[in-house]
């Protein structure tokens, strides 16, 4: 049973969500808030497994609550925002602050709630289901500003990341039954036909359920002179990606924005899809670049990894590929694509991720040459690009 309280400055939204919740038969609704001060009194006094939260109320607004109950009482937290600009900043830098996914209040109202039912209830299941634990921040990169302030939360499945040795390598197929250990490679396994100064590589990366929160630490880790160009595809809605692009671009060194259509792909630049967009790569004649479409979803997903990462495999072993944190299986199919093409594999080991689905199905295929926590994978890409 998942005990939710939700926090909400409106009588609607908390009447929708509570008899939302009272409909399921795995949900239990503890109370509910009229604002952040009353929500933080009432996770202290319930210790819910979930909270909801509105960004803006009265008295004290979500991030303020948000700060605190990270801090002082931390669990799951689902934020609940409005498709404003306002909104999606406010929002990221509640995903920042450790908020573990966000409920987008279509068209700015409550109206449509309905509508978005089992959206909602998947990410507060998934939410629920992860385990927050609360310590000093961890920097994004030496020398990086972060999102939000210290000590803020660190969201994993366990306390310490394994040490073993590797014991299996690159193309060995991995039991996915038990735990898979950390798995680094070495040197850059395969035939590359690119430039060995990395000129002619593209890295192509996929994530979704706490992907902000993951990219502060992997974009933050990549250097200004990245010799090549970095396509993120991160699951959101429109607004929402101009303001993770903006975020991240004031705390990396390398430049980041939301891809626009035709962007010639420059070296130490990355694009992140913008929602409700497929974001592909193709060649041109200043070299590559980036083409956007509103082609049908895959199954819910527009912007979709695979879209981006099969695209890609027409510059074969020139493609280094990423896999974040994120539910379901996105990615998993471009990126045997990439494998069989020549491309290199890197995915996130299970212990930093917020949501062990994507890369799951990726390391369950054998495909990853690497699987990394999260703090190395930025290195692990500029070695791939430079080898």
């Amino acid at each position: 049973m998942i005990r939710v309280l939700v926090a909400d400055d409106s009588a609607f939204m908390r009447m929708v969500l509570s008899d939302m919740f009272k409909k399921q038969p795995d949900f239990e609704l503890v109370d509910t808030a009229r604002n952040g001060k009353d929500a933080i009194e009432k996770v202290k006094k319930y210790n819910p497994d979930l909270l909801t939260m509105d960004i803006n109320m009265p008295v004290m607004d979500g991030l303020q609550a948000l700060k605190i109950i990270m801090k002082e009482c931390p669990l799951p937290v689902v934020m609940c925002s409005s498709m404003t600009k306002e909104g999606a900043d406010a929002t990221i830098q509640a995903l920042a602050l450790g908020a573990v996914d966000f409920i987008n209040k279509t068209g700015g109202s409550v109206s449509a709630i309905d509508t978005i039912e089992t959206e909602i209830l998947t990410k507060c299941r998934a939410a629920a289901s992860i385990k927050i634990k609360s310590r000093p921040g961890m920097s994004a990169a030496s020398g990086a500003k972060t999102f939000g302030e210290t000590p803020r939360p660190v969201i994993s499945r366990r306390v310490d990341i394994p040490v073993r040795k590797p014991i299996f390598t690159p193309r060995q197929a991995q039991p996915a039954a038990q735990e898979q250990p950390i798995k680094r490679a070495a040197p850059v396994m395969g035939v590359r036909t690119g430039s060995s100064d990395g000129r002619n590589k593209i890295v192509v990366l996929g994530t979704s359920t706490g992907g902000p929160k993951a990219l502060q630490v992997v974009v933050a880790g990549l250097p200004k002179d990245l010799p090549c160009g970095v396509l993120i595809v991160q699951h959101m809605p429109p607004g929402f990606t101009k303001s993770l692009a903006e975020r991240l671009n004031e705390i990396c060194q390398i430049s980041v924005k939301e891809a626009e259509n035709h962007d010639i792909i420059e070296a130490g630049h990355v694009y992140i899809a913008p929602g409700n967009y497929h974001m592909t790569v193709v060649p041109c004649q200043q070299g590559r670049e980036i083409v956007l479409n509103q082609d049908p979803p895959l199954g819910t997903l527009r912007p979709a990894a695979d879209v981006l990462f099969k695209s890609a495999v027409r510059f074969g072993s020139d493609v280094v590929s990423v896999i974040l944190t994120g539910m379901g299986q996105d990615g998993a199919v471009g990126m045997k694509e990439i494998k069989q093409a020549g491309g290199y594999i890197i995915a996130e080991h299970e212990s930093t991720c917020v949501v062990y689905g994507m890369p799951k199905a990726v390391v369950d295929q054998g495909i990853a040459d690497e699987v990394l926590p999260l703090t190395e994978i930025a290195s692990a890409i500029v070695r791939a690009v430079k080898h």
